[in-house]
This record gives structure tokens, C-alpha cells and sequence, in this order.
């Protein structure tokens, strides 16, 4: 594996990562599922869902800046110690709430403890902007590619042991088997690292020259009023030819993948019970370590702009196909190929980052990126769950659907799901088809390549 820099660091930095991410995936997917076996509400888990990305998108540009303007070891460990407050918060919260309290999905006491949860699930979203800017200045150009590949094997492990573990969690203990744990490991994480030296300044970070940005005018210091620098970054941003249309596009993809987040569980959950669900996931999320494992070993070739349309193109295409049949191994298999290819889309789109955004503006950009991207996810989380319950589920049960393609695509609630997932995967293909032959993208694969 060529990896080369302060491979130390960065594998330390990968470890505390994976221990705090396990942690937060594990209380977001246990309070999904919890909130939906309380309720049976797909509304309520959507609204989860939709507040959350909500709630990304709205403090994506700020975590950069705390990226940029702080330490970024120091801002890890806020990070930890928030969430770390947050979740005790919520387990007061859930001990103290009467019983059959969290059954109401216009409950008190449900949404308080959600709300508690997810600030302290989005505290986590800091490391998520700090880790690929030490990927800079921690290992050299050549093998950033590899290095974030095993970034997302990290998050395929996250996703593997959150899956097993929390659906079980949640099916024989109730938040309370999920909390506790999770206090008691975020505070292991942050001894951790407080232990590891972490160096965040180097020479060999800044860009090439023929990828440097023109200047922004501004001081090497800057002033502490302009700890958001919305300005400042959009013209970082635009002054790199395509890496609007980059981002936007993700927007794009985020909108459609909203859906995923507002209606796979429940499709998921309507096929299978809790607990097969939860292993399911967990075995399903292995293909996300071999996709990282593959980069890691092999990279990216000279060409992640390119590769990053053409893996949209597959992921599309899966999404179009899985929902054909309501088969628990149909979704298995096609969720399994899309978790694979995920972290080449995820790899591509940091590569591109890393060397064309200036070193000392990466979280900002990357802030950016993460809150205009997530910025579409909220519009479709909250539309598609009422649309899904009240449209399409009873158009696919005893409506005009059932009536007319129920015959080879099947009726029922799981079908209306289906079908929605089904339309996604459509537009999605249309949508990166046009991107591949766009003028943007073309700028923006011969500015990575120093064209």
C-alpha cells in the first residue's frame, strides 16, 4: 500500500474516528428505528430524517470555519465532548419519561429525546470536515486517493458494527442498551486523543502551481468576526472551473437520496423484522470495506472526475433495479453493489478537493460543499414521507397502480415504497447522463489533471 507521510497520525486519527462514528451511527440508527417500532408512523421517521439533514446543512459552512480558524485535533475533541453531553441529556430524558410516553408520534417527550440526540449525532459532522483536511497535510498527493479509501473503509466498518448491534439494541433493550455503551466509549475516544500528537501545518500542503487559486486578498490572520467566510469560499469555490457544477451535482444526488433515508428503513422493516434488519445492514455493509479496501490498494486512476459520474451512473441503475420485486435477496444484492461503489463517489469527491482547494480553505470548502449538498436531502425527506404514506402507498394497495401494474409489480405498502424508489433510480440516470457530457465536468477533469 504506497501511503506515504505521518502514516502514524493518520492511522490513530482512523481509529478514534471509527470508535466516536460507530458510537453516533449506532444512536442515529437505534433512535430510526426505535422511533418507527413505537410509532409504526413512516411520517415521524420521516420528519427524523428531514431534521437532520436539515440540521446538517445549516451548520456544514460553520463547522468549517471552526475547522479552518482552530486546531483541528481541538475541534475533534469538542466535537466528542458535545455529543458526549448531549446523549446523557437524553438518557435522563428517556429514564424519566412515563411509560407508553414515547408511542405518540406528537409526543414530548419522543421529540425531546430525538432532538437531544440528533445535536449530538450532528457534533459529530466536525470530524467528518476536519479528517479530509489532515489527509492533505498528513500523507503525500500520491496517495491521498488510498488513503481516503481507507477513510471509507472506516465508515464501512462503522456501518457493518452499527448495523449489527443496533437494531439488536434496540429490539431487546430499548434506548437504554444504546445510550450507555455510547457514553462510556466516547469517553474512551477522547482520552485516546488527547494521547496523539497531531501536526496540521506543512509546506508540502499547498497546491501545485498550476492548480493554485487566484488570491482572495485577504490577511494570514484573519479576524475573528469572520469566523464564517461565506464570501471568501464561494470565491475559492468559483475560481476553480467545474467545481460548482461538482457540487451542485451532489446537491442533486442528495436530493434524490433523500428518499433512501426517508423510506429505507421503513421498506426494509416491512419485509423483515428489526433484528434481521439490523444483521442484514451489517452484512450488507461489508461491500462498503471492500470498496474502501479496493481504493486503498489499487487508487483512483488519473481520472476521479470522470470515475465520479460513472459510478453515479451504476448507483442509479441499482436504485432503478432492487425495488423491482419485493424480495428481501433482491434489495440484499442490490443494496450490496451500491455499497460498494459508494466510496469510490465519496473517494473521487475528496481526491478532487484535496488538490484543487487550497490547503488552509479545505474545511471551509469542504463545510460548504457538505451544506449546499445536504441542503437538497431535507426538501425530499420531509415531502416524500407524506407523499409515500398518503399517495403512494394506497396508489400501490387498492388505488389506480394496484389496478394497472399490480398484476407483475405486486400491491401493497411495500410496492407504493417500491415504486418510489423506482422513479429515483430513473431520474437519477437521467440526470447523470446529462452531466457526463456537460461542458463543466470537461473544465474540471483537465484542471485536475494541470490541463
Amino acid at each position: 500500500m504506497s501511503i506515504r507521510g505521518d502514516r502514524r497520525t493518520f492511522f490513530h486519527l482512523l481509529v478514534s474516528t471509527l470508535l466516536v462514528s460507530v458510537t453516533n451511527f449506532t444512536v442515529w440508527f437505534a433512535i430510526t428505528f426505535y422511533t418507527y417500532l413505537e410509532t409504526r408512523s413512516v411520517f415521524a421517521t420521516g420528519v427524523v430524517g428531514g431534521i437532520f439533514l436539515v440540521f446538517t446543512a445549516l451548520t456544514g459552512i460553520w463547522f468549517g470555519s471552526l475547522v479552518d480558524h482552530h486546531g483541528k485535533k481541538t475541534m475533534m475533541q469538542v466535537s466528542t465532548v458535545t455529543s458526549l453531553v448531549f446523549y446523557a441529556v437524553a438518557l435522563v430524558v428517556y429514564q424519566l419519561a412515563p411509560e407508553g410516553a414515547f408511542k405518540d408520534p406528537a409526543s414530548g417527550w419522543l421529540w425531546s429525546m430525538i432532538m437531544l440526540l440528533m445535536v449530538g449525532v450532528i457534533a459529530g459532522n466536525i470530524r467528518g470536515i476536519a479528517l479530509p483536511t489532515l489527509v492533505t497535510v498528513l500523507i503525500d498527493e500520491a496517495g491521498r486517493d488510498k488513503a481516503n479509501g481507507l477513510v471509507g473503509t472506516t465508515s464501512g466498518v462503522t456501518f457493518l458494527v452499527t448495523s449489527a448491534i443496533s437494531g439488536i439494541l434496540v429490539g431487546f433493550g430499548g434506548m437504554l442498551w444504546v445510550l450507555a455503551p455510547a457514553l462510556v466509549v466516547l469517553a474512551g475516544a477522547i482520552v485516546h486523543l488527547a494521547v496523539v500528537p497531531v501536526r496540521e501545518t506543512a509546506a508540502a500542503a499547498a497546491p501545485a502551481p498550476e492548480l493554485e487559486i487566484q488570491p482572495t486578498r485577504e490577511p494570514t490572520t484573519e479576524p475573528a468576526k469572520r469566523r464564517v467566510d461565506l464570501r471568501g469560499t464561494m470565491r475559492v469555490v468559483s475560481g476553480v472551473p467545474g467545481l460548482t457544477a461538482l457540487i451542485v451535482f451532489s446537491a442533486f444526488n442528495n436530493l434524490l437520496g433523500g428518499v433512501f433515508m426517508a423510506l429505507m428503513d421503513a421498506y426494509g422493516l416491512s419485509l423483515v423484522s428489526v433484528q434481521t434488519w439490523g444483521l442484514l445492514w451489517a452484512a450488507i455493509s461489508t461491500a462498503f470495506i471492500i470498496g474502501g479496501l479496493l481504493i486503498a490498494r489499487t487508487g483512483l486512476g488519473r481520472n476521479p472526475v470522470g470515475l465520479l459520474l460513472a459510478i453515479n451512473l451504476v448507483l442509479w441503475t441499482v436504485t432503478l433495479l432492487f425495488p423491482l420485486r419485493s424480495s428481501i435477496a433482491l434489495l440484499t444484492v442490490g443494496m450490496f453493489v451500491y455499497m460498494i461503489l459508494v466510496p469510490y463517489a465519496e473517494a473521487s469527491e475528496q481526491t478532487i478537493l484535496q488538490k484543487v482547494v487550497p490547503y488552509e480553505r479545505q474545511g471551509r470548502v469542504f463545510g460548504f460543499a457538505q451544506s449546499v449538498e445536504q441542503s437538497a436531502s431535507p426538501l425530499t425527506a420531509f415531502l416524500i414521507s407524506p407523499v409515500a404514506q398518503y399517495v403512494f402507498i394506497p396508489f400501490m394497495t387498492d388505488g389506480f397502480g394496484a389496478r394497472t401494474i399490480g398484476g407483475w409489480f405486486g400491491t401493497g405498502a411495500d410496492r407504493g415504497l417500491a415504486l418510489v424508489f423506482v422513479l429515483t433510480g430513473i431520474i437519477g440516470i437521467i440526470a447523470t447522463a446529462l452531466a457526463l457530457r456537460s461542458g463543466p465536468y470537461r473544465r474540471l477533469r483537465h484542471r485536475y489533471a494541470g490541463e
